[in-house]
């Protein structure tokens, strides 16, 4: 049964594939969600489905946590995402389906200012939007132009593995990891020239995304944030008021850009919307100063740098 979910919604072009016990199966096409059949799904056969797809520890998790996240790679079908997680009916999942495919910046309608952006040495760059906005696709995009066009060592931490890279200029590892903390502290002893540390949750994450730029090294992360002006709150925000003041200044030497994205519909699907902050002098003085608001126009006036806000993308 789950084979065959997943073989029809890759056939339909389908972003996300949703089981619920007790409910049919849906498809998520475009932003909206579908009846893929008119079956509704039995809580002991669609559990009895999913616990195949776990390890014995990653069932003990799922016991423990009543949630999990994982990979699935099937050689016929596809490679997906999947949140395995119960509910009041019982367990349910949602597959999120990664295309084999990674684009190209071009095919993603990135600016150009994007192929710019990835030539620093050093920084952190920010990709930010909500859930289902694109951003790790948005992400594979970048990593794999750096992959064709330059030389260097990428780790990626990843919870789960989504997009896989395969080595042409660049050497790329990716770990799939549960818990970023451990590997947080050795990731400098590794020698990257590139990290890419996916969500930015918590305190630790962002000291160490921006440790990692101060000290030369190329930051890619995301925030589940919808504006340039919303990301660079969030993460003073995230520290105690005593430290906000040495956070600003360390984001306002450190940050290079924040990508802010949306997808929406059009008559051939959707497309992504980008807002663009790069960090000039101008912005870094405003934002060392806690001046954030004020970014907003130099964002509205800045299109000689590359930035637009998301009305003119």
């Amino acid at each position: 049964m789950l084979n065959s979910l997943l073989s029809l919604s890759v056939t339909q072009k389908a972003s996300d594939l949703h089981l619920s016990s007790g409910d049919v199966a849906r498809i998520r096409i475009n932003g909206q969600l579908k009846c893929l059949s008119n079956e509704k799904l039995s809580p002991l056969d669609l559990e009895a489905e999913l616990l195949t797809l776990l390890t014995e520890s990653q069932k003990i998790q799922l016991q423990q946590e009543k949630q999990i996240d994982l990979s699935y790679q099937s050689a016929e079908i596809g490679r997906f995402r999947i949140n395995i997680f119960y509910q009041q009916r019982g367990i349910s999942a949602v597959f999120r389906i990664i295309k084999s495919h990674i684009p190209e910046l071009v095919e993603i309608g990135a600016p150009e200012v994007f192929k710019k952006l990835i030539t620093h040495e050093s920084g952190i760059i920010l990709v930010t939007g909500a859930t289902g906005s694109g951003k790790s696709t948005t992400l594979a995009s970048l990593i794999e132009h750096i992959n064709s066009t330059q030389f260097k060592h990428i780790l990626t931490l990843e919870d789960p593995i989504e997009f896989v890279y395969h080595n042409q200029h660049s050497l790329i590892q990716q770990r799939e990891l549960t818990n970023f903390d451990h590997a947080l502290d050795s990731l400098l002893r590794q020698d990257p020239d590139i990290i890419l540390l996916g969500e930015l949750r918590n305190r630790k994450s962002i000291q160490t995304a921006l440790t990692a730029a101060e000290t030369g090294h190329l930051v890619f992360a995301t925030l589940h944030t919808c504006s340039a002006i919303q990301s660079i709150n969030r993460i003073v925000d995230v520290f105690d008021e005593s430290s906000r003041n040495f956070i600003r200044t360390q984001l306002s030497n450190n940050l290079r850009a924040i990508i802010s994205q949306k997808l929406v519909p059009t008559e051939n699907g959707r497309k992504a919307l980008f807002e663009i902050l790069i960090n000039t002098p101008a912005v870094s003085n405003l934002i060392n100063e806690g001046k954030i608001k004020q970014i907003f126009s130099l964002m509205q006036t800045g299109q000689q740098y590359g930035m637009q806000v998301m009305p003119e993308s």
